[in-house]
């Protein structure tokens, strides 16, 4: 590439960070703030479009004063086959530019293959790194590689709900919660938000096509394109199938018998690379042996609930699939999570610093006719793992009921999601 060309493209991509708009101020920044100060080297990932540059945006903004930074964007095409060998010479023309700092913030980093050799190099120099990337395990296995422990991942995850009211300028207080007119508006929008999901251009624009765009290029980029994938309708009809049963336990062998693919290895290596790239994640049945663990069956959650009504063919449309996901990501956020079951079924367990922590149930509405299902699953469950913590979450039920010897706090979804905010 010609020296002045490159030039040119920096200074581009500088005022175009520059300008782009704030946005809402993500969650996950109190953690950047907690890690500025920190030598290593800072991984943002998370799917397509969820915000990652809006992110280093607000980190230049609120660390780096709007100047005291480089920024490279190698999402954009006119840097399609730059080689790692050329850092040198985009560092010496970013000196020229903008004199010398001594922060970079480089978006989709992983595009450039060895890119971690340059940022191991000037690593050692002194330089502080933010890098985004929406492949897991390309950004882990070449920043682990070279950076072992010199480095500290974050994962965006789209809006939360508590994101969505700020997007949509609804502040609340503890209070609110208790007065009819404001919990009728929280209700409203976590409705919206339950369907939509938390995709930012999707909340903005309102137009189903960003997401199914979004949907495409993970699938036509990072996993046809990156692993030479050659019969794509086989591929999209896997996916299908995995979207329009998500939360559902599956194996792999199973799916060799409703899927076009009939190997194994096959299918789990496809479900892991969309894994890799944010879009769903697979769990396993909580076992204590790990062995175990690796041999149950799966189930799979996709990490925004605007891509359900995009992608799946599931003709019902139950709230309670659509919570048990929401329900999914938002303990995903803070635990490991897993699903359990012993003569019942038990939604979620989840382990805090490789410690049990609470146990969930998930569904709609608690009736008559699920009562004692649900809750002798969750009580079940609890007494076999020895759980103190258990909770039935719902559309709109809240109580504290004992149960079996449990105490067992049953929630709106809406209300369980705020509780640590308010």
């Amino acid at each position: 590439m010609e020296y002045e060309l490159l030039k040119q493209i920096l200074i581009e991509q500088r005022n175009a960070i520059l300008k782009k708009n704030l946005g809402i101020k993500r969650e996950v920044l109190q953690r950047v703030k907690d890690k500025v100060i920190l030598p290593h080297v800072i991984v943002i990932t998370g799917i397509r479009r969820c915000g990652k540059s809006t992110l280093l945006r607000q980190i230049i903004n609120q660390f780096y004063s709007d100047q005291s930074f480089y920024y490279i964007n190698f999402e954009d095409e006119r840097l399609i086959g730059f080689k790692a060998s050329g850092f040198n010479v985009i560092y010496e023309a970013l000196l020229e530019l903008f004199g010398e700092q001594k922060t970079f913030l480089i978006d989709e980093a992983q595009n450039i293959p060895g890119f971690e050799i340059f940022v191991r190099r000037f690593y050692d120099q002194g330089f502080k790194f933010y890098i985004t990337g929406s492949n897991s395990k390309l950004l882990s296995s070449e920043i682990g590689s070279r950076l072992t422990g010199r480095h500290v991942d974050i994962y965006l995850r789209p809006f939360s709900f508590t994101e969505y009211m700020q997007f949509k300028n609804l502040v609340i207080s503890s209070d609110d919660i208790y007065i009819a007119e404001k919990r009728a508006e929280i209700q409203r929008y976590f409705n919206e938000w339950l369907v939509n999901g938390g995709m930012p251009e999707y909340v903005i624009y309102n137009d189903q096509e960003i997401l199914t765009r979004i949907y495409d290029d993970i699938v036509l980029k990072d996993i046809v394109a990156r692993y030479k994938v050659e019969d794509i309708s086989y591929l999209r009809e896997l996916y299908r199938y995995l979207v329009s049963n998500f939360a559902c336990k599956y194996s792999y062998n199973s799916l060799t018998k409703i899927t076009p693919y009939t190997s194994v290895v096959t299918i789990k290596r496809f479900i892991h690379y969309m894994q890799e790239t944010y879009f769903w994640t697979e769990i396993s049945k909580f076992d204590f042996s790990y062995r175990k663990q690796l041999s149950n069956d799966k189930k799979l959650y996709l990490c925004d609930n605007g891509f359900i009504d995009t992608i799946s063919t599931r003709l019902t449309k139950d709230k309670g699939w659509v919570l048990e996901n929401t329900v999914y990501n938002s303990l995903a956020a803070r635990y490991e999570v897993y699903y359990y079951f012993h003569k019942k079924e038990c939604d979620f367990v989840t382990l805090d610093h490789g410690k049990l922590f609470g146990a969930y149930q998930v569904c709609a509405e608690l009736t008559e006719q699920n009562h004692n299902r649900e809750l002798e699953g969750l009580s079940q469950t609890m007494s076999k793992l020895g759980i103190s913590r258990g909770f039935v979450l719902t559309f709109n039920i809240d109580q504290e009921i004992d149960y079996n010897g449990f105490k067992i706090s049953i929630l709106p979804v809406w209300k369980w999601l705020l509780s640590e905010y308010l």
